[in-house]
């Protein structure tokens, strides 16, 4: 009697930390799907203006504001594992005071932006290399978008603290909103006001102004940012606190940069061909991150929570579900990608022989999922942790074993090098994360 209780009771244990893995990352993974679709709005919309070179400087326009955006993803990632370990700790007053820290860095960064903006475009603009007539019109764009950077930066804060809150469908609908309202306005301006690039950059800059206002307006009706104060957002300790984990993010993020502006590369000097056949095979890489992303979203809210209370049990029973929600989503996806790589690169592009080229790697991109899965994982069980030093020493070492490898097999692989480079990136991560675990 007691080992059927026993088994009833773990049953259910179990059953209840799988829903609320659930909960959590199925809107994570709908807003990961959908968020891209902003930047995809404007190009569709230049595609139609009647000459390619709109569509060039869209292209230009939304890499220059990757390339300032990404670099930023700490205010994500940071707040969502001190919320969560504050709301797990019943400290209303400590989740009102990291999103008061996190939403005066992002706006402080923001505005700095908007006062840069001058020279940062012209770094960027000067480090693409463009024609004329591209750089003009993405220097229009540029000038009208950087505007939304306070906003944009800002929602980045909003969307951790909701999660670490244990919520991720406000982050989903905002989202919905913002695409929504990208649409309306972006189709008004151009199509019948005839505002061209501009009215393309303006309606972007009313949809993330109103994604902001929108989830700042849940976050105080909902919270209130109730208990909180400008002495605890500038107290000492805690602003030290945030920075540290703050910058253990930032410098991942900047060796994550690394990797993917060289991986880019080794595809450019191979020429056009094989560039196309790379950025074709990446996509396979990011759709298996949409879904990964929203479990580690989870892990974030989850890991945070139990340790904020304490709670030892619920954290161990959470890491392993988790463990085995990406070990199973890896296994759907390779298996995805072996069976069905060809018709996905079919859907993606319709030059044939850059789908022949591609085919030769697919077993590659059918091998990323198991080679990465613990890496995503652990990262988000790492982040709601805060345990952020770790996660940068693993970055460290796989961002060395990735040029270490693509040093020495390139020169006799040559793709196919880089790849293995890229593997081994991902696998060194998820087993480096793993041995550290163990001082959770």
């Amino acid at each position: 009697m007691r080992n059927n209780f026993h088994e009833e009771l773990t049953a259910k244990w179990q059953s209840g930390v799988d829903r609320s893995i659930l909960k959590l990352a199925v809107p994570s993974i709908v807003t990961n799907i959908t968020t891209p679709l902003l930047a995809l709005m404007d190009v569709t919309v230049a595609g139609h203006m009647g000459a390619p070179v709109y569509i060039a400087a869209i292209a230009v326009g939304g890499s220059m504001f990757n390339m300032l955006y990404w670099l930023f993803g700490f205010l994500r990632m940071g707040s969502s594992g001190m919320t969560a370990q504050a709301y797990g700790g019943g400290d209303t007053r400590a989740t009102s005071t990291v999103l008061r820290q996190a939403l005066t860095v992002a706006l402080s960064v923001g505005l700095m932006m908007i006062a840069l903006q001058t020279p940062l475009c012209r770094i960027i603009l000067r480090f693409m290399d463009t024609d004329p007539t591209t750089t003009a019109i993405a220097e229009r764009y540029f000038r009208i978008l950087i505007w939304g950077a306070p906003p944009y930066l800002a929602t980045f804060a909003l969307s951790g603290w909701f999660l670490g809150m244990q919520d991720s469908r406000v982050t989903m609908w905002v989202s919905i909103l913002i695409n929504v309202v990208n649409i309306a306005a972006t189709l008004s301006l151009v199509y019948l006001l005839h505002m061209g690039i501009d009215g393309i950059a303006t309606g972007t800059l009313i949809a993330q102004w109103t994604g902001f206002v929108a989830m700042l307006a849940v976050a105080l009706r909902r919270h209130g940012l109730e208990g909180a104060s400008w002495r605890d957002t500038l107290h000492l300790p805690q602003l030290r606190r945030f920075f540290k984990v703050n910058t253990d993010i930032f410098l991942r993020t900047v060796c994550l940069v690394a990797v993917t502006m060289w991986f880019t590369r080794i595809g450019a000097i191979q020429g056009e061909r094989m560039l196309a056949v790379n950025a074709l095979l990446m996509q396979f890489f990011t759709l298996f991150s949409y879904f990964m992303d929203g479990f580690a979203f989870a892990g974030e809210a989850l890991t945070g929570r139990y340790i904020g209370a304490a709670d030892h049990t619920m954290l161990r029973r959470s890491i392993r579900a988790l463990l085995k929600w990406g070990a199973f989503m890896a296994v759907i996806f390779s298996a995805a990608y072996l069976l069905g790589g060809d018709i996905l690169l079919r859907l993606l592009s319709s030059d044939r022989s850059i789908t022949a080229s591609a085919h030769d790697y697919l077993l590659w991109t059918a091998t990323v999922p198991i080679a990465g899965f613990l890496a995503f994982t652990w990262d988000g069980i790492f982040i709601g942790a805060t345990a952020t030093r770790r996660m940068l020493l693993s970055m460290l070492a796989a961002t060395a074993a990735f040029f270490l490898v693509e040093s020495i097999l390139f020169p006799h692989l040559a793709n196919h090098g880089l790849w293995l480079a890229f593997l081994s990136y991902l696998l060194v991560r998820g087993l480096i994360l793993t041995l550290l675990s163990r001082r959770l």
